[in-house]
């Protein structure tokens, strides 16, 4: 099952390039998945934004991508306050990330995963609070409510 762990979650991303956002998220997650480095994680991220961009517009960007070797889908967070240029479809920068990472071969999950993100992340309430929220408890806490949801 889908779930964010604190350790997952970064408030305020240094980075100010798409490279750069990708490789401080795969740095979070490489404590999870310790057998995949930070380099690999953050060149298949790299792949899938070469074959288009997940800026996904309204500040929102969701990268992802299908690894051999990791055990679960895995998901991590992160905030930049000054937004990054990510090549959204709207062209303004992103200042909420959320990659998720999948074993090869669970297609299914993979796709509930992005849906699940993705529903969360469209209704402007969430992303007003993924903003201001200083907790990660809270933050914990409206990914993994989300589960729960009904998905359409």
């Amino acid at each position: 099952m889908l779930e964010l762990h604190n350790e997952c979650i970064l408030l305020d991303l240094k980075a100010n390039s798409k490279e750069g956002v990708l490789r401080e998220l795969a740095e979070a997650v490489h404590d999870q998945c310790v057998s995949i480095s930070t380099e690999e994680l953050t060149k298949v991220l790299m792949d899938r934004e070469e074959v288009g961009s997940t800026g996904m517009g309204n500040g929102v960007a969701i990268p992802h991508g299908k690894l051999p070797g990791i055990k679960r889908t895995t998901i991590c967070f992160g905030r930049s306050a000054i937004g990054v240029n990510f090549d959204a479809i709207d062209n303004h920068p992103v200042q909420l990330f959320v990659m998720i990472l999948s074993p090869v071969g669970t297609a299914n999950e993979y796709l509930k995963s992005l849906a699940r993100v993705s529903n969360l992340l469209k209704h402007e309430k969430n992303r007003e609070l993924l903003l201001s929220m200083d907790s990660k408890e809270n933050i914990r806490s409206l990914f993994n409510e989300q589960k729960n949801q009904p998905q359409p």
